[in-house]
C-alpha cells in the first residue's frame, strides 16, 4: 500500500484574509493559482525549456517557496532536516538544520516552509515546530506539538504546511485537550486551544477563509471535518467524515458560500452550504468518485477539476450541483495548478501537462515528462515570474514557460 500522505497538497479559491502578504504552500491564497500573465498557451514539441536542475537536495517531497528573491525547499540528509536556500539560477546560497527528520516510511520532509516577514516556520514528521530568522539562519524558538500539547503522531509523520494569519500562527498537534491551537508566531505562547472533536490529525493543510466577517479555520481530522472561529478558537461546526486508513492529506475548498472537503480511498467528497454568519454547515452534495488523494484540486469558473485515487480518472464537477460533467484517464493521476487561463498537471508517473480548462472534455495541449531526480512524483507545481517549479525528490527543476 503506496498511502503515505504529505499533505502537499490542495485547496481552492480561499479568500485573502490579511493585508499582509506571506509566502507559503500552492499559491498566494493556498489555492493552487499563481497569478501569472502572458505564459505559454502551447509548449515546444520536447517540453518546455529546462533553465537550470539542482540535483543535491536529499529526501523529500516538499515544494519550493519563494521569498525576497531566493527559493526555500526543504530536504533531508543523514536524518536531518535542512531548508536549503538557493538563488534564483539554481546556486546554492546555504543550507538551514531544523532537527531531526523521519528516515523511513517514505524518508524526508513533507511539508513546505511558511515565511511571514524575516520569519520562517516548519513542521517535521516529528512534530517539532520551528521559527527561523530567515537572515540569521537561527533558530527563534521551537515547540514540541506533541510533548507540549499531549499529541500523538501518525502513520506516516505529521504533515501540515502552516497556515498564518496576523500575529497567529495555527496548528493541529491532535491532543484530546488541545487538538487544535493558535499560537503566537512571534514567541511560540499559547494564545487560543481548542478540544476540538478529540481525534489526531490527518495530514491535512487547513484552509484559512473569511464568510460572513468572520474568519473560519477549517481543516480536516482523522475522524471529523472541523472549523474555528480563527480568532477564538470556538468550534464552530463538525461532521464526521472518515476513510480506511485516517488520511486526508487536501486542504478544504472555500467558494461561493460553500465549503468542500475530499479524500482518496473510495471516500469522495462532500460539499456544504455555510450559513450567513459562518457558525452552522448543511449538505449540499456528495460524491464518491471525486476520491482525490494527496493531490488536491482546483475551482475554475464554478467547476472542480482534479484526479481520483480508486476511481482513477480526471474529472470536472459542477461546483453548485455536484453533476460529474466528464471523466477521462489520459494522464495518471496527478496535482495540479492553475494560471493565466491554463491547468497545469504533474503526474504520479512523472507526465508534465499543459492543459485548456473545458467542461466538455479533457483537453491536453502539451506534454513532457520529468526525467531529472528520484523516487515518488508528488510535490506540488510552483509557478514564480514564468518560471515553473517541479520538486522529483532530490532535484528541483526550473523550466521557463512564459
Amino acid at each position: 500500500m503506496r498511502s503515505f500522505i504529505i499533505s502537499l497538497l490542495p485547496v481552492l479559491f480561499a479568500v485573502s484574509v490579511s493585508a499582509q502578504v506571506f509566502n507559503h504552500w500552492r499559491g498566494p491564497a493556498r489555492d493552487g493559482f499563481y497569478h501569472e500573465q502572458n505564459l505559454l498557451k502551447e509548449w515546444p514539441s520536447g517540453g518546455p525549456e529546462i533553465v537550470w536542475v539542482y540535483e543535491d537536495l536529499g529526501k523529500g517531497y516538499s515544494s519550493p517557496v519563494i521569498h525576497d528573491n531566493r527559493i526555500f525547499v526543504t530536504g533531508m540528509e543523514m536524518g536531518q532536516g535542512f531548508i536549503y536556500v538557493l538563488t534564483m539560477d539554481g546556486k546554492l546560497d546555504r543550507k538551514i538544520g531544523y532537527g531531526p527528520e523521519r528516515p523511513d516510511d517514505y524518508p524526508g520532509p513533507r511539508v513546505s516552509p511558511t515565511i511571514a516577514g524575516n520569519l520562517m516556520y516548519i513542521a517535521s514528521a516529528f512534530g517539532k515546530l520551528s521559527c527561523i530568522d530567515v537572515a540569521a539562519g537561527r533558530i527563534e524558538w521551537q515547540k514540541d506539538l506533541f510533548r507540549d500539547f499531549n499529541g500523538s503522531n501518525i502513520r506516516w509523520g505529521y504533515t501540515e504546511n502552516l497556515v498564518i494569519d496576523g500575529d497567529k500562527i495555527y496548528c493541529s498537534p491532535g491532543g484530546s485537550r488541545h487538538n487544535v491551537v493558535a499560537l503566537n508566531r512571534h514567541n511560540g505562547e499559547l494564545i487560543w486551544s481548542s478540544p476540538g472533536r478529540g481525534d489526531l490529525s490527518a495530514y491535512c493543510s487547513p484552509l484559512l477563509f473569511e464568510h460572513g466577517g468572520r474568519k473560519i479555520l477549517a481543516t480536516h481530522m482523522a475522524k471529523n471535518i472541523v472549523g474555528f472561529d480563527a480568532n477564538t478558537g470556538q468550534l464552530l461546526w463538525h461532521h464526521p467524515f472518515e476513510n480506511t486508513w485516517d488520511v486526508h492529506p487536501n486542504t478544504p475548498i472555500y467558494h461561493d458560500g460553500g465549503i468542500f472537503f475530499f479524500s482518496g480511498y473510495g471516500q469522495g467528497g462532500i460539499k456544504f452550504n455555510l450559513s450567513p454568519d459562518g457558525s452552522r454547515i448543511t449538505r449540499a452534495w456528495e460524491s464518491k468518485t471525486f476520491d482525490v488523494q494527496l493531490e488536491g484540486a482546483v475551482i475554475y469558473n464554478g467547476y472542480l477539476y482534479g484526479s481520483g485515487q480508486n476511481n482513477r480518472f480526471w474529472f470536472c464537477v459542477d461546483w453548485k450541483t455536484g453533476e460529474n460533467k466528464w471523466q477521462e484517464r489520459s494522464l495518471a493521476k496527478g496535482n495540479i495548478i492553475g494560471a493565466d487561463g491554463m491547468f497545469y498537471i504533474y503526474s504520479d508517473r512523472g507526465e508534465l501537462a499543459l492543459v485548456r480548462p473545458s467542461t466538455e472534455s479533457f483537453q491536453v495541449v502539451s506534454q513532457t515528462r520529468v526525467t531529472h531526480g528520484s523516487d515518488q512524483h508528488w510535490a506540488h507545481l510552483v509557478i514564480h515570474k514564468g518560471i515553473l517549479y517541479v520538486r522529483h525528490g532530490n532535484a528541483l527543476i526550473a523550466y521557463r514557460v512564459k
